[in-house]
Parts: C-alpha cells; structure tokens; sequence
C-alpha cells in the first residue's frame, strides 16, 4: 500500500441550480473540470461557491441540473457513496478519538482490515510530514496540525476526487502560506482531481491550475490563475 498516484476523475457539471425559494445561490452553472487537475472556485460570501462544492459532495440536493464524475450521475448518490475526499472549513475531527483513530475512520468504515488500516495510516501521516503523531489526541494539536490531520483523513482512502470547503480560513497569515504550498504538492503526489472553495484572492492564484469566479450565483469566468490576473472578465 503506497499512497501513490490515484487514477483521477474529470466533473462535468451541466446547467446546475439550487433554489431557495425565489432566491437563486446557483444559476445555471455549467462546469468542465479535467482529470488531475486543482480547480479553485472563488468568490465573496453568498456567491454560490459554496453551494456548488456542496452539492458535488452530496450534502445539498441541487434543484435542477447534471453532476457526472467521470461517466457516472452522481446528483441522486449519498455522500458515502461518491468516493470522494473531504476537508471541512472546522476540520471536523472527532476529538474523542486519538490522531490515528480520525485518520483510520474512514478506513473502517469500507470494511479495511486492522493491518492495513495501520499502514495506511502511518504512509498518510508520513505524506502530511506529522509521523509520530499517531497516538496525540486532538485537543493537543495546534490549528496547522489539525488542518493536516483533517487532510490525511480525507486522502488515506486513495479518494479520485478531493473537496476542499475554504481548508485554510482559520490559520494565521504565515501558517496559511505555508500550507498552501503543502496542499499543492500532495495533490501533484496524488494526482487526484482537486475543487477548492475560497474568498482569498492571493490563495487561489498561488495553488491553482485553473479559477472559477462566482458572483450572485453565476460562473461568470474560468481561466488560468496568469489570464484572470491579466485580462479579468
């Protein structure tokens, strides 16, 4: 088991709403995201950004529209059964639990056996450089080890979609910058296709290959981080 390469999958997306009521938090938006590619989506708050990651993770049921991963509509699919990897904005880590047993969790829950389960989760914490950390429990992290560990949990499956919802919001300006760099050489590790939410301008054209710009619920450009600077629509 080496945690290596994965055998990324493209997102079509085709003319996806999400309404509420008369208000509109997606409007029409079609999106192509190509296999093993990092695709930030970028906007200020109630662009709809957010919205659209959820929906592609399953946690919201979009109103109208298409998701496919690779050739499968995924719009009808649970969460669990997406096989995809997620970080929350808070990290979501269950602090009863000690820093090996949050990274196994989703291991246990496909039916992993015991020894494997360890190695995978030695190899994901050895990729996030925190070995040694197995047995710490949670409340004795700092915020950049979390954010890592919440990383670790969300890639040890080998998942060929990763989903990030704004991963970077709750550390300092340095530790931001820093990571930032990490998230970007893991993912070129892997090779899995990444979709990102952030409202951090400078972020999202340090670790992108490609931006998508939400405002008011519409995809209103998707280009590369060099052409959006230099010929914003």
């Amino acid at each position: 088991m080496t945690l290596g390469k994965t055998t990324a999958l493209p997102v079509s997306i085709s003319s996806l709403n999400k309404y509420y009521g008369s208000f509109r938090a997606t409007d029409d938006v079609s999106l192509e995201i190509a296999a093993g590619e990092f695709l930030t989506l970028l906007g200020p708050s109630g662009s709809g950004k957010t919205t659209l990651l959820m929906m592609m993770a399953g946690f919201a049921r979009p109103s109208g529209g298409s998701i496919r991963f690779g050739d499968r509509e995924v719009v009808h699919l649970p969460p669990h059964r997406r096989e995809i990897g997620m970080v929350f904005q808070n990290y979501a880590l269950f602090p009863h639990m000690s820093v090996g047993e949050n990274i196994a969790y989703p291991l246990r829950v496909r039916g992993v056996g015991k020894a494997e389960c360890g190695e995978r989760v030695l190899k994901a914490l050895d990729l996030v450089q925190l070995s040694g950390y197995r047995d710490r429990r949670i409340t004795q992290l700092s915020g950049g080890q979390r954010q890592r560990i919440a990383l670790a949990r969300a890639i040890v499956f080998e998942p060929r979609i990763l989903l990030m919802d704004e991963p970077l919001s709750a550390l300092d300006k340095q530790l931001r910058e820093t990571m930032q760099i990490e998230i970007r050489r893991l993912h070129d590790r892997l090779g899995m296709t990444t979709v990102s939410v952030t409202h951090d301008q400078r972020e999202a054209l340090t670790m992108s290959d490609r931006i998508a710009v939400f405002s008011r619920g519409k995809l209103v450009q998707v280009a590369a981080p060099s052409h959006l600077y230099e010929k914003p629509a």
